[in-house]
Parts: C-alpha cells; structure tokens; sequence
C-alpha cells in the first residue's frame, strides 16, 4: 500500500505530503468502526451480512469522494495485491482452520476435495474456453491465451460467506461441512492454478504442459499440508514443553499467533500454497496447542483470532466498494459501456454453467459410495451448493489486480474492461445474490425441518461467550477450563448411527496412544499454580 511505504520520512517526522495518509488512514478506520456499527444494527435483520454492509458504505464513500475530488478520485487508498495475500488473507483462512467442526471436515474430506478440487478445475476450463470463444466475438482488446486462462482461475475463486452466515451447522452438519470446506480447498485451487499459469510457458502449450500443471497441484497440495501440519505441531511441542503460561500468558497467545503466520510466509518462500498451509496450521493448532495453553489464553486466542479474521473481512470489502467507482478505470471502458456490460453477463453466465457442470455431477458421484442415506447429498442441497459457490469476493479482486493492473492502475483497453468487469460480477453476485440467498435456503430447508443427520454429527455447542468456538467433535465434550459439558446422545444410538470401526475410530486410537502424549492436546492441563485452570481442575476432582 503506497500511503504506508512513505508514512515516515528519513528524519522521524511526518511531511506534509505524509499527512494527507495519516487523514487517509483515519478515514478508513473510522468507515471500518461505521461497518461494524450499522452491521450490528442490522444483526436482527439478517438480510443484510457485514459484507454487503462494508460494499454498501465503500460504495457511499467513494461516491462521496468523487463530489469532493471533483470526480478525479472515489478511493483514499491504492490497492496492492501483496497488501492483500501477505497481510489480510493469512487470517481470515487461519480462523477458518482454528473453528472448523474436524470430525466433519474429514468425514467429508473426499467429497471436499472433489468439489474444491476436481470441481474447480472443471469450472476454471469451461470459463476459460468459454472466454475465448466469446470475447473475441466482442473484440474488447488484444488479450492473450495466457489471460484467459487467467479469467478462468480468476472467476473460479468463490465466496460462500454469505451462504454459511445463513447456514446452521448443528441443523445441516453434511450441507454446513461441504459449502465451508469446499469453499477453503477452492480458493487454494484458483490461486494455485493461477500461480501455475504465470510460472508455465504458454506459447508452445501440450499434453505434457497439461500433466505438469496437475503434477504440480496434487505436489502443492500434499506439501503444503504436511507444513502447514508440521508447524502447528511445533507450535504444540513448544508451548507444551516450555509452559510459557507460568510466566506470562501474553507469550503463550504471541507464539501461537507468530507461529500461524510463520507457515503461510514459510510457504510462500518455498513456493507452496499458503492458503492450504495455514489453513491445517490452524486445523492442528485447534487440536493440539490451544489445549496446552492456560484458561485465559484459551479465551484470548480464540477471540483473537476471529476478531483479526473478522477486521481482514471488512477491510477487503469495504475497499472494494470504493474501487468500485474509481473513475480512471471506468474512463476506458465510458466509450463502450455496452460491451462492458456484456462482458460482465457473460462471465456471470460461464461462472454458472461451470458451477452447474461439477456440482450435480460429482455429487451424483459421490453419492455412489455413500452407503448411508444421511450421508448423501440430495437434490436441494446440491441446488444449495451451487448456489453458495455463484458469489465472487475479495480473491477473485485481488488476482484480476494481479493480472490486468500495474500498481493499481490500468493502462490498457481490455485490461481496463476485465477490471470493470471484475468488479460488476463482484458487487452483483455479492450484494443480489447475497440479499436472495436466506429466503432461497429458507425455501429449500424450511428451519422448522431438523436436519436427520443431527443423530451421526457431534453434539451442539452451547450458544455462549464462554462456549468455545472450536467445534471438536471429540469423544469427550468436556473442555477443561472451559467448565462446559454438552449432554451426549444415547450409546445405542451413536451405535447405530455411525459404524465403531470407522478411520476416525483408528484415528483416535492412534492419536491418544501416541501423538498427545508428545504433543498434548484435550486432556492436557498445564498446571500453573494461583491459575483459574488449577482452579477449576481441582474442582472438579
């Protein structure tokens, strides 16, 4: 971000030129507080997330702007992409990792990665071949085969955040599980895939190119999982090993919030996919370390985390709102506003037909080796699925800037188009299909209708401050230090739900007898003597 790199000058002190930023810094924090504000004033609406509150500021604020500039400028900040993938992504896929329900996530985890995966893959080819065979009917620029490709990874990336806001995860645990996961595992897919097109040359392009971009993904996937793995177990040892918590909880909550950075930037240096990284960093971390740190240090990660996550969120879309009406870029586009338009239809057409093409596909195909009838996925939640998967958001934002802009600015005719475009598929997926999106769910799972797979899903959590955010799914439903119990289903029942020698069955086998005992987890209490953990243990003795 250009306002920060010349906050301060060689000497210490602010130039005049470096107050201008400072206001500009004020300003946007002042909007970011506004969001969270008007966001809560809406809580009991519903219709209205805290995303299409941040666009619909971002979009008053630079409507604002251009009145006051006299229509030179509608944001206060010039976008960079680094800004976007080095500071704002890392928390919000961490958080995902630290809350997701595990047991969920990997009953399903086949599933997922056909629809982030394979899924993706089949949306990013028909949008990319689609692009080519429409776009040079339009002529909007001389674009390369290397851009269109691009566009397919660019609108592959989805955004289900509205989706999940509307979605109970204790009602439609399966439907919950498969919108989330497959949401993380997309956006690593479209960024790997995007990454790949750059790094390969595209001018003499074969079947061997082909088997290299795929050999090249499965590689980044299982690398980056096993780091993301590897750190967060790390990060348990030592917490573990060295009981920071009697002397300072505060270095307890920075080793953790260190270490969680740690792997994404690790990846990035390596040339793996921090987003997959950080993601099972937080996945372990969840599972390991947080039990190892003390009460209060519990409480605070877990807050931390979310409130880091939930800041990144509204940070990106309240700048895209802005972007939105920045002039110059819609100067290039003003002598064809039609063909602009068109662009932007057709795009969200291709985005549709390849959600449409994977979704009720690989769900029929996954359907096969369900043998369970709860466990498969019926036609109004596929219709679910693919609905949650239309909306395009802050990934999709940043690799269109990576691709069609140099330093925020677009020189070019079609580049200048695809931004504009970028943006309208953005805004219109995000805020139309976001406001339509409770009442569509409400209609195809009418609340009243308890979803059947409650009996084989983990036990609902207590809506409560204190109740933590991290959906375990463990055996045991007591939280040392958390002083909740939830009640557990009949043992008959369970029986018949699930099958007891299941991978998860051998899972925990193996992880009690040989992986908590080096690395802690549910049922390790750091002792502290004075502490509330020593507290609350000995009361419960």
């Amino acid at each position: 971000m250009d306002l920060l790199s010349s906050l301060v000058s060689p000497g210490g002190r602010l130039s005049t030129s470096d107050h201008a930023s400072v206001v500009s810094i004020n300003i946007f924090v002042a909007l970011l507080c506004a969001c969270i504000v008007i966001g809560h004033l809406l809580e009991e609406n519903r219709w209205m997330n805290e995303s299409i509150t941040a666009l619909a500021i971002g979009l008053c604020t630079g409507f604002f702007i251009l009145l006051t500039t006299g229509g030179r400028s509608s944001h206060i900040m010039i976008f960079s992409e680094d800004l976007f993938f080095i500071y704002l992504l890392p928390p919000i896929i961490f958080n995902a990792g630290f809350q997701v329900k595990k047991k969920q996530f990997f009953r399903n985890f086949m599933t997922i990665t056909l629809f982030g995966a394979v899924g993706t893959m089949i949306s990013f080819l028909i949008i990319s071949f689609g692009s080519i065979e429409l776009f040079k009917k339009l002529d909007i620029g001389p674009l390369e085969l290397g851009d269109f490709l691009a566009i397919g990874a660019i609108f592959s990336a989805t955004d289900s955040v509205c989706t999940l806001q509307v979605l109970n995860q204790d009602e439609t645990p399966l439907l919950y599980s498969l919108v989330f996961g497959e949401g993380v595992v997309n956006d690593a897919t479209s960024v790997v895939l995007f990454n790949a097109i750059q790094n390969f040359d595209l001018v003499h392009i074969d079947t061997g190119i082909a088997f290299q971009v795929v050999g090249n993904f499965i590689y980044l996937f299982i690398s980056s999982t096993l780091l993301g793995a590897l750190t967060g177990l790390l990060s348990a040892y030592i917490i573990k090993k060295l009981y920071f918590g009697r002397h300072s909880t505060d270095r307890e909550v920075a080793i953790m919030i260190l270490m969680a950075y740690l792997s994404y930037m690790l990846a990035e240096l390596l040339d793996l996919s921090g987003i997959l990284t950080v993601f099972f960093c937080g996945i372990v971390m969840s599972h390991y370390t947080w039990h190892n740190v003390t009460e209060s240090s519990r409480v605070t990660t877990k807050h931390a985390f979310a409130t880091l996550s939930f800041i990144a969120e509204l940070f990106i879309f309240l700048y895209v709102g802005m972007d939105a009406l920045d002039i110059e870029k819609w100067k290039f586009v003003s002598s064809s506003p039609g063909k602009s338009i068109s662009v932007s239809a057709i795009l969200l057409g291709l985005v549709m037909v390849g959600r449409a093409a994977f979704v009720f596909p690989l769900s029929l195909l996954s359907n096969l080796f369900k043998k369970s009838r709860n466990e498969k996925i019926d036609f109004k939640q596929q219709v679910t699925i693919w609905w949650a998967g239309l909306m395009r958001g802050a990934v999709s934002m940043a690799l269109a800037y990576n691709q069609f802009t140099r330093s925020g600015h677009t020189q070019l005719h079609g580049n200048a188009i695809m931004i504009t475009s970028t943006i309208t598929v953005v805004l219109f997926s995000t805020v139309v299909f976001g406001l339509m999106t409770k009442p569509l769910i409400r209609l195809l799972l009418p609340s009243h209708a308890k979803s059947s797979q409650n009996a084989c899903s983990e036990p609902s959590s207590p809506k409560s401050l204190l109740s933590p955010l991290l959906g375990n799914g463990q055996a045991s439903d007591f939280e040392e230090g958390s002083l909740i119990v939830t009640p557990r289903p009949p043992s008959l029942r369970m029986l018949l739900s699930t099958p007891t020698h299941t991978v998860h069955h051998y899972w925990r086998k193996f992880d009690d007898a040989f992986m908590r005992p080096v690395f802690g987890g549910r049922g390790f209490v750091p002792f502290v003597p004075g502490s509330p953990t020593e507290r609350s243990v000995h009361g419960w003795q």
